[in-house]
């Protein structure tokens, strides 16, 4: 899946390679001192105009491939990509305890979300979607991510890449036991949990020859039986963004499986009934454009 322009990755890390200290090894205080910089604007720019003006399809910029990179070598060092809100994080905690009460995390479709829908993501509600990541990199960092901004609630939203197979072969068992970890550490912390239906797509960009219509609609059933026997909320996001063979509309997605704005507006929709009345913003309940 995308590694999409809210990755902080180390883009320009070979360029600068001769002005870094020597690497650390081991434990220590602090392992992403120095590892996290910008997004470079023109990244940026791509992805948002991807997903607010679907129709007017641009070239990526050079800067694309060069930011892939480096952050694929950012990986080898830190797979789960706990570094990638680690200072965000400190801040959040740092703050009014007020200011955190709803946290979504999960992958790209979860990232992009900022752009689709930006002000939903204010008073009190937070993004920690990281662009490719499977349920097993979300789960490893759902301590930091989750559980440490002691919020009221967590949206969870995954699948999409472990279907596509992003961080190697995976079994839908496993699959399962990740979501099902992920609940246990919430309900132990006293987080109260809305887990996501898996959006629809009849075809990864990425992986061509994978056809995920099948899996899609068993692993939705599993959460939604799932959901129901431990009293979760459930969002059906699917049977919003679907055609009827599975796939996405084409007028809420700018590439069959990544939501556009207006598929953001309806996934807003459709989970502000789960959200606190006065988390986010009044636009989740602004027409569909």
């Amino acid at each position: 899946m995308i590694r999409s322009i809210l990755l902080l990755a180390s883009f320009g890390a070979a360029a600068g390679a001769a002005a870094q200290p020597q690497p650390r090894v081991g434990m220590v205080s602090d392992p992403c001192e120095g590892s996290v910089v910008a997004v470079p604007d023109t990244v940026r720019a791509h992805f948002y105009a991807l997903v607010t003006m679907p129709q007017t399809r641009t070239p990526p910029p050079p800067e694309l491939a060069v930011y892939r990179l480096a952050s694929a070598e950012a990986r080898k060092s830190d797979w789960p990509d706990l570094c990638r809100y680690h200072a965000d994080n400190e801040r959040l905690r740092a703050g009014p305890k007020s200011e955190r009460r709803v946290v979504f995390i999960g992958d790209s479709i979860t990232e992009l979300w900022v752009l689709g829908d930006p002000d939903l993501f204010s008073k009190g509600i937070v993004n920690r979607g990281i662009g490719g990541q499977t349920s097993p990199q979300i789960l490893l960092r759902f301590q930091a991510d989750v559980v440490a901004l002691q919020p009221a609630i967590v949206h969870i939203l995954a699948g999409t890449n472990d279907i596509a197979g992003n961080t190697g072969p995976t079994s839908t068992d496993q699959y399962k036991d990740n979501i099902k970890a992920m609940v246990s550490l919430a309900k132990s912390n006293g987080i109260e949990v809305i887990l996501g239906s898996i959006p629809p797509a009849a075809h990864f960009p990425w992986k061509p020859d994978l056809k995920p219509v099948p899996q899609i609609a068993a692993l939705n059933d599993w959460l939604r039986s799932y959901a129901e026997a431990e009293k979760l909320e459930f969002i059906d996001y699917h049977a919003v963004l679907t055609t009827r063979d599975g796939a996405t509309n084409d007028g809420f997605s700018f590439d069959g499986v990544h939501p556009n704005r207006r598929g953001y507006r309806l996934m807003t929709r459709a989970v502000r009934r789960s959200l606190p009345a006065e988390a986010g913003s009044s636009l989740r309940n602004a027409p569909v454009p």
